[in-house]
């Protein structure tokens, strides 16, 4: 849309842009200039003209106040004009007439008082409220001082007629219509951006000009007659005046009732006519328009005797039915329905010939003559036909096999699996309500539900492509199958979830064989994407001898008892009992708990050091999440970090660990000089690896605190770490471009391979405490720390060991060459102020590079 029909927009005092919105919403810009440019010199003449009346002696003030009363009522009491839609008031004599003898001012008061009352009657715009009483001010100001300056040119000189007054005011009453009109319909074009022509607008509208002519020729009689014999005269003019205006107002009254009832009469009587002519013309073709519609319907339609004979048949029902008119005709309707649906046909037509009903629809299924199925939406109705007395029936059959194909087809789609065509959660739902149903009624129906959960669906997924993950699926579904009794339902609740209905089982143990026959069957690779694949699932089992009352009830204990299978170490099933349901009930608790404490910052962190086992040289701190649960005591990490990975709060914890770890290694740095290449190790999840903003949320952490990349190490376990190799590798390298270093932890428990680590972006490796734990002089721990410490210089990698609980330990790994260790032999992870408490000692001791002598009393940092 061009700007110039767009509403003024530009910005303005929040006082006045409401007051133009409420005034004028749909004006443009020129429109709304032209608007407030009217109303301002409208409201200019209007005071000047006001100043000018007050100038006046006290009589002739009284008589502009008396004037403008009498104008402001004729206004009120239009003269509507008959065959028109158009209206005139009388105001205006009175207007010209107070010009004559009261001069411009007070005519153009009267002129104002009496548009504004007009606009108010025929408007509920306040801009055109506004706006008419201003236009009328400004037209009758600027005509009326023009024709003043004439009036006084004529009374200066004696021998001119008075009677030239008369002309010169019915000249500028046509002038100032020409020019109130102008500016009243300068809006509309305005506001629609067209240019405005003046001469079809006088020429549509040119009787109102003349009536202005005639009231001002009226006006100027009144004055030279009270010029003559003196102002009463006009007291007595205006009741005649009154009673001229009311004889015409009733007049054309009256004409327009009588015209409105003219024309009701020829109406009525061209309406009386036309029916009759209808009538006959729709009696003559009503049978040749029943014949051609029933031979030519698009729809099958048959009229039928009462006893079901077929009278007569159209096209379009014999191409339904694959049968010729003769085959038809004179033969019972119901010799084509289905066998299923002839009994509700038949008690259709008896309930119509009884007359019960009037008429019944129904969808029933025909035979084709080729011998499929048709359906067909049936609708039956009583039928006269034209000229005869004999009533019959009508049928009406619309095909509607597509839709019937359809509805089942979706049918089929909102209550399976797209993908494995098993039923989905909803269809299962009702399979188990009613099985829940028969369990209940009879003791012998009983039931059990498996609920299984894939052990690795989420690495093939990841690793390979959800196309090998739909593959697979496809695979487990067949296995599934194939291994489950014909009785037994098979679903998909979504993702790698599946149920089993166990219908009528005779004992537990029978369950338990299939669940082991499932598994012993799923353990087989799948050959999927030219990868051979291994996989196992969990199972959950649970029985309807636990009274259930809702499908949600089961899916739930099921769901439990799967998770218990999972805690277990998976590829197992597990058997629901109410224990279970407590446990879930108290990870509920602590679910909501912990979601709580990371909301509010409940969580709090210890720094346990990593010392230089040649040197003593404490080398960094493992920042540790610590929960101090208000009612439970301090919550184990093992026990709330792998909620949080479950439940997602894991990145919230790791940004929050983050950003404290930084910056109280900023504070510890700022202590002394000797601080200054301390750095800070920190565990991230699978999750914050699979996190792609995990660069940028380790950057913020670094940059607020002031620190630099090389100060922080992330640690991530060896089983994260190949899970998410593709995925991962990206977001190490931009870590290392950091500067941040990367650290394997509980190094030797997973299935990580060389070829792995030497392309790895890693810079060391941290020896699971399992190892460490069982060091001893020839034993095997001992030769595999020394072969990962041999493997790791190798590779350029850094050696830490965890779990150091004994001096002997201590002292094995030093004779093996580890550099790096940690654990309660040297010192428990300590509170923040522990921690500061402890460097500031060994700084005060010279303890940052202590002899061998002091290492012991490093040892007993707990």
């Amino acid at each position: 849309m061009d700007a110039s029909h767009k509403a003024v927009t530009e910005p303005t005092p929040r006082g006045l842009r409401r007051l133009h919105l409420a005034l004028m919403p749909d004006y443009n810009v020129k429109a709304a200039a032209y608007w407030y440019t009217v109303v301002a010199l409208g409201a200019a003449a209007l005071v000047q003209t006001l100043s000018s009346v007050l100038t006046l002696s006290a009589a002739q003030i009284g008589q502009t106040a008396l004037g403008i009363v009498i104008t402001t009522f004729a206004g009120m009491f239009p003269v509507r004009i008959p065959r028109s839609k158009n209206s005139v008031a009388s105001g205006e004599i009175f207007i010209f007439l107070m010009l004559l003898m009261l001069g411009p001012a007070a005519a153009t008061l009267a002129a104002a008082s009496e548009a504004g009352v007009a606009t108010w009657r025929t408007s509920r715009r306040w801009s055109s409220r506004i706006a008419s009483p201003a236009m009328a001010a400004i037209a009758l100001t600027a005509c009326g001082a023009a024709f003043q300056a004439v009036a006084e040119h004529v009374r200066a000189v004696p021998t001119l007629s008075e009677g030239l007054l008369v002309g010169a005011v019915m000249l500028m009453a046509a002038v100032y219509y020409v020019v109130n009109a102008l500016l009243v319909a300068a809006v509309p074009h305005l506001k629609r951006n067209e240019p405005m022509l003046p001469w079809p607008l006088l020429r549509n509208q040119g009787w109102i000009g003349l009536a202005y002519v005639v009231s001002a020729s009226i006006a100027g009689l009144l004055y030279l007659t009270s010029v003559q014999f003196g102002v009463s005269v006009l007291v007595a003019a205006a009741p005649v005046i009154a009673l001229f205006l009311l004889t015409l107002h009733y007049y054309f009254g009256r004409q327009e009732a009588d015209e409105e009832i003219r024309r009701a009469r020829l109406e009525a009587a061209e309406r009386e006519a036309g029916q009759a002519a209808r009538h006959v013309r729709e009696l003559e073709e009503s049978e040749r328009r029943f014949h051609s519609a029933f031979t030519h319907a698009s729809i099958g339609m048959a009229l039928v005797a009462f006893d079901g004979r077929v009278l007569q048949v159209n096209q379009a029902l014999r191409t339904l039915l694959g049968a010729d008119e003769a085959a038809i005709v004179g033969r019972p309707f119901n010799e084509y329905v289905c066998a299923e649906d002839v009994e509700a046909l038949g008690q259709q037509l008896a309930s119509v010939d009884e007359r019960t009903i009037d008429s019944f629809a129904v969808e029933l299924r025909c035979r084709h003559r080729e011998g499929h199925e048709v359906w067909v939406a049936l609708h039956c109705s009583f039928f006269s036909e034209p000229g005869s007395a004999v009533p019959c029936l009508i049928l009406q059959a619309q095909d509607i096999s597509a839709r019937r194909h359809a509805e089942h087809r979706l049918q089929h789609i909102a209550f399976h699996d797209s993908l494995t065509s098993l039923p989905n959660r909803s269809r299962f739902h009702e399979f188990l309500s009613q099985a829940i149903a028969r369990a209940r009624l009879s003791e012998r129906c009983q039931f059990a539900v498996m609920f299984l959960d894939f052990d690795r669906f989420k690495l093939i997924n990841d690793s390979m492509g959800h196309s090998a993950g739909d593959e697979f699926l496809v695979q487990v579904t067949r296995r599934i199958r194939d291994n489950v009794r014909p009785s037994d339902v098979v679903a998909r609740l979504g993702g790698d979830e599946f149920a089993i209905l166990c219908h009528d089982i005779a004992t537990e143990d029978a369950v338990v064989q299939l669940a082991e026959r499932l598994q012993q069957a799923l353990r087989v690779p799948l050959q999927i994407a030219g990868n051979e694949i291994s996989t196992s699932a969990s199972i959950g089992i649970t029985f309807s001898a636990f009274g259930y009352s809702t499908p949600e009830e089961v899916l739930r204990d099921a769901d439990i008892a799967m998770y218990q299978a999972k805690a277990g170490g998976k590829a197992r099933h597990a058997l629901f009992d109410s224990g279970l349901r407590l446990q879930v009930s108290d990870r509920v608790k602590l679910e909501r708990d912990l979601r709580r404490a990371v909301a509010e910052g409940q969580l709090s962190a210890a720094y346990q050091p990593l010392f230089d086992l040649a040197s003593g040289r404490i080398e960094a701190f493992e920042v540790l999440a610590r929960w101090p649960h208000p009612g439970r005591g301090l919550v184990s990490p093992g026990a709330f970090i792998p909620l949080a990975e479950e439940t997602g709060m894991i990145l919230a914890i790791t940004d929050a660990m983050l950003e404290r770890a930084c910056s109280q290694l900023a504070h510890w740095q700022r202590l002394s000089p000797a601080f200054a290449d301390l750095r800070m190790q920190i565990n991230i999840s699978g999750n914050d690896l699979a996190n792609n903003a995990l660069v940028d949320r380790v950057r913020r952490a670094l940059e607020r605190a002031g620190l630099e990349g090389r100060h922080l190490t992330l640690e991530l376990t060896e089983n994260i770490l190949m899970e998410r190799l593709e995925s991962g590798v990206e977001q190490l390298e931009r870590l290392r471009a950091l500067g941040v270093g990367i650290s394997i932890d509980d190094f030797g428990t997973g299935y990580s391979s060389l070829s792995c680590l030497s392309r790895l972006p890693i810079d060391s490796l941290k020896i699971d405490r399992s190892f460490v734990q069982n060091l001893r002089v020839k034993s095997k721990e001992a030769e595999i720390v020394r072969a990962v410490v041999s493997l790791a210089g190798s590779l350029g990698k850094a050696v830490i060991a965890e779990g150091i609980e004994t001096d002997a330990q201590l002292q094995m790994l030093r004779t093996i060459g580890c550099e790096v260790g940690q654990g309660y032999h040297l010192s428990h992870p300590l509170a923040p102020e522990r921690a500061e408490a402890l460097l500031a000692g060994l700084e005060v001791r010279g303890a940052r590079t202590p002899s061998a002598a002091r290492q012991p009393q490093l040892a007993l940092l707990h």
